[in-house]
């Protein structure tokens, strides 16, 4: 019996956090409406507010889902490649991307920073993207083909174009133009004649 209801609460806070989802992506934050989340996902308001206590506490659970979903593409993306200048670049790339998936333009880059405030978002994108960006800097300095510096306020100074960036092309910027001058961007990183 209690694994049952177990499974039923995991359940429908899944099918609350999935339809959450669709319309934050869809509507924005300001246009959703708990009640219509709950009744469109099959269960009572009690029980979105039960799981989540507000709108906000189900738009910060989906801002969190949707950034360890792109922090783990990002991951992805990067671990193709075995040499480390690649996997930073591979990873970078990636996080641009995600600028053409609505989503993410619309929960993470539009919505979040306002409706979170700044300090929590960018708590949150620290715990995923943030920090397979720090790491990757952090190996590539270790192996010297970036001069050896605090990798914290570069991370911040990368993680804050790339955001720039993807805003950019979420509102209709071209992508390669941008992964080109990401491109010269991070070569400027680079000690000169580093494999």
């Amino acid at each position: 019996m209690a694994v049952n209801r177990a499974e039923q609460r995991a359940a429908t806070r899944q099918a609350l956090l999935a339809e959450g989802r669709q319309r934050f992506a869809a509507d924005g934050y300001h246009h959703v409406v708990l009640a219509e989340v709950a009744r469109a996902a099959g269960v009572t308001k009690g029980a979105a507010y039960h799981h989540f206590e507000s709108k906000a506490g189900l738009f910060r659970a989906v801002v969190a889902e949707v950034q360890r979903e792109l922090g783990e593409r990002v991951a992805a993306e990067a671990e193709r490649y075995e040499d480390l200048w690649e996997q930073l670049r591979a990873g970078c790339r990636a996080f641009l991307a995600a600028g053409t998936d609505p989503a993410v333009r619309r929960i993470l880059l539009v919505d979040a920073p306002t409706v979170l405030g700044w300090d929590e978002w960018r708590a949150l994108d620290e715990e995923s993207s943030a920090r397979h960006l720090a790491e990757a800097l952090a190996a590539l300095a270790a192996a010297g083909i970036i001069a050896d510096q605090p990798v914290e306020p570069l991370a911040r100074l990368l993680s804050g174009a790339m955001n720039e960036a993807a805003l950019w092309i979420a509102g209709g910027g071209d992508p390669r133009a941008a992964e080109q001058a990401l491109d010269r961007l991070l070569a400027g990183l680079r000690i000169p004649g580093t494999p």
